[in-house]
């Protein structure tokens, strides 16, 4: 069962610092169908990691959802609260060479913007 998410952004149109310093922040605009239902599955106290895309290409933060207002099934917004950075940023190569991740939608479809991850995986990221 898929309980924790992670959340891709381009740091140059939001990053995990600027969630940080926002504190709280509405996770929406995103349109891919598959990543929309994703938002809408999402339930409050659910832990996110954030991934900043670009030349980055990294898990960089923990969040979590405070919130998720699905009115508009086609554009749920999810309030998020900023958690704290990783010790070290976790690397695509990193996370595709992780056997865990073998079978993740952030690894066989690298375009999707709200990836479903396991428990194990969430801490393989985080290292909790």
């Amino acid at each position: 069962m898929f309980i924790d998410y992670l959340l891709k952004t381009e740091p140059s149109e939001y990053s995990f610092a600027d969630l940080q310093r926002d504190k709280i922040t509405i996770w929406d605009g995103v349109t891919n169908p598959v990543a929309v239902k994703h938002l809408r599955e999402m339930k409050p106290g659910a832990r996110l990691i954030i991934y900043e895309t670009g030349a980055r290409k990294s898990a960089v933060g923990t969040a979590s959802v405070v919130s998720v207002d699905a009115v508009d099934p086609r554009n749920p917004k999810v309030k998020i609260k900023a958690g704290r950075a990783l010790p070290q940023p976790v690397s695509l190569a990193q996370i595709k060479a992780n056997e865990l991740f073998a079978d993740s939608p952030l690894v066989r479809q690298g375009r999707l913007s709200v990836v479903p991850l396991t428990g194990a995986q969430y801490q393989a990221l985080t290292g909790e």
